[in-house]
C-alpha cells in the first residue's frame, strides 16, 4: 500500500470524481471521500455503490460545505481522521477536490514525498504578506465574527461587519497564535496532521476558527506553524485565481499549458474536458518528465490573461468598461495627427502632406455635413460611414473606431471651430494625439467670401469664441496630447520650421528631406480685413499681431528657398 493517502472533497461532477478516485486507487493510494451534504441522498448512495468494489476507498461523515464557512474545514478534519485511523501505512495526506486532476504519474508523487518524509507542503504566510486577499478583509477576518454566509445573505453579512466595526469589537487569537493564510490544498505529514487533530486544546481552536471568514484558507495554515518542523510554504496543487479571487477553470485547450507547469495535481478542471482527463489519466507515456514542480513557468501567461481581462487592449473599448469615462486602456490604439488652420492657410495641403509622409490624410472628419474621408470615400475601414448623424451619435467612439480599424497606417485629419467640438477633451487627453494649430486661420475663408460684412463680423465672433475655448482645453494641465500652437501671424513669418517639425514627428516615409512647402493662399489685404473687424467692434486677437498695411504682397516676390532645421 502506498504511503500517500488522498482525502477528496466532492460536491459536484461525481462521475469525474469517481474516475479520479479510481486513478488514485489504481496507484495504491488509499482514498477517503467526503461528499457535500447538499448532494441528494439518492445520488450519494449511487456514488458509494459505484466505488464499492475498491477496497481502499472509504467515505467519511458528511457536512454542508458552503464557501467561506466552517463546513469545509470540518470535512477536511473528518476525512483526515479517518485516513489516519484506517490506513496506518500512510505517511503523507494529500487534500484534493473532486475537480482536481493528477498531471503526473502517481508513482512520481509517491516517490517525491517518500524522499521528504518530514516535509509539510502547505502555503502559509502571515496576513501582511499575502497579496491575494480579495474583499477588503485581511486581519479582520480573524478579529471579527462571521456567523452568517456571505454568499447566501450578503446584506446581513455586511451589516454584522459594520456593527462590529462601529462598536470596535475585536477577538483575540487563542493562546497568542499568529494567523497565517494560504491555499486550502495542502499535503501534510502524518506527524504534523496528527498533532493538529489530537491537540488537547483543539476545541478552543475549532471554536475560534468556526467564526473566521474563509477558515479553510487559515485553519491548517496557522496550526501547521505550531507543530511542523519543516514547512515548504507552497502547494503541490496548481490552482490559479483571477483578479476577483475566483479560480481559473482549465479546459481542453490548456493541455500543453498544464504539461509545462510540471505540477503533480491541477484544479479546477472543467468536468467536460474529455481531452484532459484522457491525456492525464490514461496516457502515462505522455506524462510530464520528472522534475521539481514549477507553476511559476506559466505565471507569465496567467498574468497576461489577467491584464487582458482587466485592462483590455489599448484603444479597444471592452464591453465591461465602455460606458465608464477614463476606464479605457488607452484612448486610442495608435498615434495620429490633427491639424487646425492648415487647409485654410495652404492650398492643396492634404495632397502635399500625403506625398510628404505617406500617411492617410483626411479632410474635416467632424464637419457639419459629413466626415470628409481621404479621396472622398463614402466609408472607411470597419464600415465607418461618412454620415454625420452616425458619427455624432458617438463622436468619441467614432475616433476610437477609426484609429483602431486603421492600425498600421498613420491617420491625419483637419479640424476647426465649425466642426463638432464634442471630441475636444477626448483628443486633448489622448497621449497618441499630435495636435498642430494655427489660431485665427478660420478667418481666411471669411476674408475670401462675398458675405455681407455684418454677417462676417457675427460669424467671426462666434468662431473665435469656439476656438478660444478649444485652446483653453489644449493648454489645460490635464492635456496629454502633443500640442503645438502658433498664431497665424507668427506662423507665416517662418512656415518652414514648423512644417519640418510636424513631418519629423509624423515620420516621413516618402521624402528624405523637406524639398517643397505647400503653396500659401494669397493674403493681400488680410490685415485691413482684420482692422475692419476691429472697427466694427469685434477684436480678432487669435491671429496674433498682424500688420494692418502689410499682407503677403509686401513680402519679396521671389519665393524663399526652403531650409532644413537640423
Amino acid at each position: 500500500m502506498s504511503t500517500v493517502g488522498i482525502v477528496m472533497l466532492v460536491h459536484t461532477a461525481l462521475g469525474r470524481a469517481e474516475q479520479v478516485a479510481r486513478h488514485w486507487s489504481a496507484a495504491g493510494c488509499p482514498v477517503v471521500i467526503h461528499v457535500d451534504k447538499s448532494v441528494p441522498r439518492a445520488t450519494y448512495d449511487q456514488f458509494v455503490r459505484t466505488l464499492s468494489n475498491l477496497r481502499d476507498v472509504a467515505f467519511c461523515d458528511r457536512f454542508r460545505c458552503e464557501w467561506g464557512t466552517w463546513g469545509i474545514v470540518a470535512a477536511s478534519q473528518t476525512g483526515s481522521e479517518m485516513m489516519l485511523a484506517e490506513f496506518p501505512n500512510v505517511r503523507h495526506v494529500y487534500l484534493a477536490s473532486g475537480s482536481c486532476l493528477p498531471l503526473r504519474p502517481v508513482e512520481e508523487l509517491i516517490g517525491y514525498l517518500a524522499d521528504r518524509p518530514q516535509t509539510d507542503f502547505i502555503e502559509s504566510a502571515t496576513t501582511a504578506d499575502v497579496p491575494w486577499t480579495v474583499g477588503g478583509l485581511d486581519e479582520e477576518r480573524f478579529t471579527l465574527r462571521f456567523p452568517v454566509s456571505w454568499k447566501r445573505n450578503r446584506f446581513l453579512f455586511d451589516r454584522i461587519v459594520e456593527v462590529q466595526r462601529t462598536l470596535r469589537l475585536k477577538r483575540k487569537m487563542p493562546n497568542g497564535i499568529i494567523p497565517h493564510m494560504g491555499s486550502q490544498w495542502w499535503c501534510l505529514s502524518r506527524r504534523t496532521l496528527s498533532a493538529i487533530l489530537q491537540d488537547p486544546v483543539r476545541a478552543t481552536y475549532d471554536r475560534f476558527f468556526r467564526h473566521v471568514w474563509i477558515p479553510d484558507e487559515s485553519y491548517f495554515q496557522t496550526l501547521a506553524r505550531l507543530y511542523s518542523t519543516n514547512i515548504e510554504s507552497r502547494s503541490l496543487t496548481l490552482s490559479k485565481f483571477d483578479f476577483q479571487g475566483k479560480p481559473h477553470i482549465f479546459y481542453d485547450d490548456h493541455l500543453q499549458l498544464l504539461r509545462r507547469s510540471d505540477c503533480f495535481v491541477a484544479r479546477k478542471i472543467w468536468p467536460h474536458a474529455d481531452r484532459l482527463y484522457e491525456a492525464f489519466l490514461t496516457d502515462a507515456a505522455a506524462a510530464m518528465k520528472r522534475t521539481e514542480p514549477n507553476p511559476g513557468k506559466i505565471d507569465r501567461i496567467f498574468a497576461k490573461a489577467v491584464e487582458r481581462r482587466t485592462r483590455g487592449r489599448s484603444g479597444l473599448y471592452m464591453q465591461s468598461r465602455f460606458p465608464n469615462e477614463d476606464w479605457e486602456n488607452g484612448v486610442t490604439a495608435a498615434p495620429y495627427s490633427m491639424f487646425q488652420g492648415f487647409t485654410e492657410l495652404f492650398e492643396n495641403f492634404e495632397p502635399w502632406l500625403t506625398k510628404a509622409t505617406g500617411a492617410r490624410v483626411h479632410g474635416h472628419l467632424y464637419a457639419p455635413d459629413k466626415a470628409h474621408y481621404a479621396d472622398n470615400q463614402p466609408a472607411i475601414n470597419g464600415a465607418l460611414s461618412d454620415s454625420a448623424i452616425l458619427r455624432d451619435y458617438n463622436s468619441k467612439g467614432f475616433l476610437a473606431n477609426l484609429i483602431w480599424n486603421t492600425r498600421g497606417e498613420r491617420q491625419c485629419f483637419q479640424f476647426g471651430p465649425e466642426d463638432n467640438q464634442d471630441v475636444n477633451w477626448r483628443i486633448a487627453k489622448d497621449p497618441n494625439a499630435q495636435v498642430s494649430v494655427i489660431t485665427g486661420a478660420w478667418a481666411v475663408p471669411l476674408f475670401k467670401s462675398n458675405l455681407d460684412f455684418s454677417e462676417i463680423r457675427r460669424t467671426a465672433a462666434h468662431l473665435q469664441k469656439i476656438e478660444s475655448e478649444h485652446m483653453d482645453v489644449l493648454r489645460a494641465p490635464h492635456t496629454k496630447a502633443r500640442v503645438r500652437i502658433w498664431t497665424m501671424a507668427e506662423f507665416i513669418e517662418a512656415p518652414m520650421e514648423p512644417l519640418q517639425g510636424i513631418l519629423d514627428e509624423i515620420g516621413r516615409t516618402k521624402l528624405r528631406r523637406l524639398a517643397e512647402a505647400p503653396k500659401m493662399v494669397d493674403l493681400m489685404g488680410f490685415g485691413q480685413f482684420l482692422q475692419n473687424l476691429k472697427n466694427q467692434g469685434m477684436h480678432p486677437y487669435l491671429m496674433g499681431d498682424f500688420p494692418t498695411e502689410r499682407g503677403l504682397d509686401d513680402l519679396p516676390k521671389q519665393p524663399r528657398k526652403p531650409y532644413l532645421v537640423r
